[in-house]
């Protein structure tokens, strides 16, 4: 009865994939955004403030981190959790794929949580004379707890690598 239940629960992992799939899907969602915005932004180049301007970029950057984020969870996620991808060696094979376990994904997924915060938080320094001074403080408060919290993590993964088992 055992050896079934063991079976059963390994084989769940494959209740994963299709997660993994829908990924890819609000990754597609945010290519059309990314173009979404590239189109409303080249009819009016010429005529757009510079400040204006600055910030659609800082938008299409944000999109592209989150588009980064999703890509490295979907893959190192499969790889480490589901099942190794059987890619060729002639084809485009990512550098980092089987790389990447899922503490070294954490990391990376805090880091990149912390950039796109930045960029969010450049964003509203940017457009100040909008925002509340106290929006700025939860704003400034948010992101410093992403960025005490990486830290944390990172230092902690440290530790537990250098110590002895």
């Amino acid at each position: 009865m055992e050896k079934y239940i063991e079976k059963a629960i390994y084989a769940s992992r494959w209740i994963m994939a299709p997660i993994y799939l829908g990924l890819s899907l609000t990754l597609l969602a945010l290519g059309i955004k990314f173009f979404q915005e590239i189109f409303h932004i080249l009819p009016i180049i010429f005529t757009i403030k510079e400040v204006d301007l600055v910030l659609v970029v800082l938008s299409l950057i944000d999109i592209v981190l989150v588009g980064g984020l999703i890509v490295m969870v979907m893959f190192s996620g499969y790889e480490n959790f589901v099942s190794r991808l059987d890619l060729e060696d002639g084809e485009d094979k990512l550098g980092w794929l089987g790389k990447l376990d899922s503490g070294s994904l954490k990391n990376k997924v805090a880091a990149s949580i912390v950039a796109i915060s930045s960029i969010h938080l450049l964003k509203i320094f940017m457009n100040v004379e909008s925002v509340n001074d106290d929006k700025i403080m939860w704003y400034l408060l948010i992101h410093i707890t992403f960025v005490i919290s990486a830290f944390s993590m990172g230092y902690l993964d440290k530790l537990l690598r250098k110590a002895p088992y």
